[in-house]
């Protein structure tokens, strides 16, 4: 499924829409290019999931975490880009953190990826213009309850 996401609204919209059809031990993963909007839609999911103030860019943490009562649902929010090879995301613990909780995974591939996954929900994101284009493949768990 294409998504066109022509400005920043349209990009919010969507991170509403999943944020609202996430469940615990589900995973967004968020690919594309430098700049092609994996922060801002991580940020609007966990906007839409509750969380006021600031979302900081894992970057450089790699994770951030936030729990209930900030967000509906625990959550990690992940950047996997500075990661030189995929065991580094079992060295750092993932699989405690996502323990019932959601995974939202920029650069899902630097961790070895995650679209094996029944509960991934796979976003590409691609410049279109001037604005983006979301492409996005569920897997098995998604499938009844897209964004």
């Amino acid at each position: 499924m294409t998504i066109d996401l022509p400005d920043l609204a349209s990009m919010e919209q969507l991170g509403q829409r999943i944020a609202a059809r996430l469940q615990p031990g589900d995973v967004v993963a968020l690919s594309g290019g430098l700049g092609a909007g994996k922060t801002t839609l991580a940020r609007s999911v966990i906007a839409a999931l509750g969380h006021e103030g600031e979302v900081p860019s894992p970057t450089f943490t790699i994770l951030e975490t936030y729990d209930p009562p900030s967000v509906r649902l625990p959550l990690v929010h992940a950047d996997f880009y500075r990661l030189e090879r995929p065991k580094e995301a079992d060295e750092l613990g993932l699989d405690d953190y996502r323990e019932g909780a959601v995974l939202i995974a920029e650069w899902p591939e630097q961790a070895g990826g995650f679209a094996h996954e029944p509960g991934c929900l796979s976003v590409t994101l691609e410049i279109a213009g001037s604005g983006r284009r979301a492409i996005v493949e569920p897997g098995a768990d998604w499938l009844g309850r897209l964004p």
